[in-house]
């Protein structure tokens, strides 16, 4: 009978010991940093705090590219054993509602994600929610890779009004200093900027003169303005590396929807923006002094540039964009108050643009210096384009712009393989290169532009341009100078 007793004491005792090591608790090391109810992110743990230092190469996890526009299906999310970290707004004191300020809770996430010794570390911005920012910058470098994910609605303050006196009127989101970085997510950005546009300074419409298509801006009594007024830059990325943005929508920026300045590696893919056709200055993307960067597979339509490209700009490809309404796709404006403008290896192909002003254009002020050089514009269809193809040496957004002696280089550009339909109030072709500075090495191929209504071809236009043919085009051109001129411009004024 004791010998029995000690039998169950033993098995008694095994069973407590086995129940106890079951309950035993290990940390996970993705955590989740949110409710149940944001995007199924349950488990989370705050991290630690180091000092911020470069992040060395990180990978970002891939998005797939979007669907419509309403599409309701999240960003896809990182498994539990790919070593990332999910801080959610929400956590941090985000509410959402689209009224308060969650400024300081987005603050918080990205710090807090920032300073995460986890290889990749996702800001989530969660579905069904809407948040509004104020003028913020997001600065790095960051420990690890990091990902800004919107599932949800992110916005500013409604209009210059609501803007907070203490902030910048001049950009809205801005990354400063980040390397490895992704934009990504199945939420939309609204830039709200319905009130920007209506203020007094905005140039609300283009008007057209008759001399080599001079353009100027006017108000909504017809009245010239000066230019646009400080309206902030959607999203802006500022001396960073490595960057990634796909599959996002963003419509209604008060100026820039996009803006790359002083970047490397930029990589932009399955993205849609909106706004309106007559919307003052809402490039779709901008970029300066950035290079290596490609754009791809995107829709844009906007009140001016669908892509613009300034200065200091170089290795860049643009592919599979569907464009306009807008202003086309540009390099330019360049050489502005006399100065010095560098662009080179650009390439556009593979896209459609559609109801714009302009088709692909090269546009510089009079009076600037430096070079555009090494671009081609291949495989691109138009749809009832103002403009087609046009390199504008003359631009100004008044009448009284003078004549100058220097003006930005512009040289070995292709155009190959562009066909479709133009508005025939309007060349589907205009070279109007300086008095001074001529063009070189224009070459064309495969070019056959129709006009979009009747059967009346207008004739291209040149103006010191010097170029070749190397198929015959429709409609013929024959105003382009064989060779090259018997002077060019110095080195001093075109060195890059």
């Amino acid at each position: 009978m004791r010998h029995s007793q000690y039998i169950l004491a033993f098995f008694f005792t095994l069973i407590l010991t086995t129940q106890a090591r079951h309950h035993h608790h290990t940390k996970h090391k993705h955590s989740s940093h949110s409710n149940n109810n944001d995007n199924n992110t349950n488990n989370q743990s705050y991290p630690p705090s180091p000092s911020p230092s470069p992040s060395s190469g990180i990978s970002m996890p891939p998005v797939a590219a979007p669907g419509g526009y309403d599409n309701e299906a999240p960003s896809p999310s990182p498994s539990d054993d790919d070593g990332s970290e999910i801080f959610n707004v929400r956590t941090f004191g985000a509410i959402g509602d689209g009224i308060a300020d969650d400024t300081k809770s987005f603050k918080m996430a990205w710090d807090s994600a920032c300073q995460s010794d986890s290889a990749i570390n996702i800001v989530l911005v969660p579905r069904g929610f809407s948040f509004m920012v104020q003028s913020t910058i997001f600065t790095g470098p960051c420990q690890g890779g990091l990902v800004l994910k919107v599932d949800g609605t992110l916005m500013p303050p409604d209009g210059p009004e609501s803007w907070p006196n203490n902030t910048s009127r001049r950009q809205w989101l801005v990354f400063y200093r980040i390397n490895n970085m992704s934009l990504q997510g199945s939420g939309v950005i609204d830039g709200r900027g319905q009130n920007w546009w209506d203020l007094p300074c905005k140039p609300h419409k283009v008007i057209y003169s008759d001399d080599w298509n001079m353009k100027m801006s006017q108000g909504p009594n017809g009245t010239t303005l000066p230019g646009p007024c400080d309206s902030p830059v959607a999203l802006r990325f500022f001396m960073s590396s490595n960057l990634s943005v796909q599959g996002l929508r963003i419509k209604n920026s008060p100026q820039f929807h996009f803006r790359f300045d002083g970047c490397k590696s930029v990589r932009v893919d399955s993205i849609f923006i909106t706004s309106p056709a007559l919307s003052p200055n809402t490039d779709g993307i901008h970029i300066e002094n950035t290079n290596d960067v490609r754009i791809y597979n995107s829709v844009i339509s906007n009140g001016d540039d669908c892509v613009s490209i300034g200065t200091g700009c170089y290795d860049v490809d643009i592919k599979n964009i569907t464009c306009g309404p807008s202003h086309g796709i540009s390099i330019g404006s360049l050489g502005n108050h006399n100065s010095r403008a560098c662009v080179s290896n650009i390439t556009v192909r593979e896209s459609t643009i559609k109801g714009s002003d302009n088709g692909v254009r090269i546009k510089t002020w009079q009076g600037g210096s430096g070079s555009v050089s090494k671009v081609t514009f291949s495989k691109i269809h138009m749809e009832s384009v103002r403009n087609p193809i046009i390199i504008d040496q003359f631009y100004c957004l008044s009448k009284d712009c003078s004549n100058k002696s220097s003006a930005v280089f512009v040289s070995d550009i292709v155009y190959s393989n562009i066909k479709g339909t133009y508005d025939i109030r309007h060349p589907p072709m205009r070279f109007a290169c300086s008095d001074s500075v001529p063009c070189t090495n224009l070459t064309l191929s495969d070019i056959e532009l129709l006009p979009a209504q009747g059967d009346l071809f207008n004739d291209p236009f040149c103006w010191n341009a010097y170029g070749n043919l190397e198929t015959l085009t429709i409609p013929p051109v024959s105003c382009l100078i064989e060779g090259l001129p018997q002077s060019l411009p110095g080195n001093d004024l075109s060195r890059c």
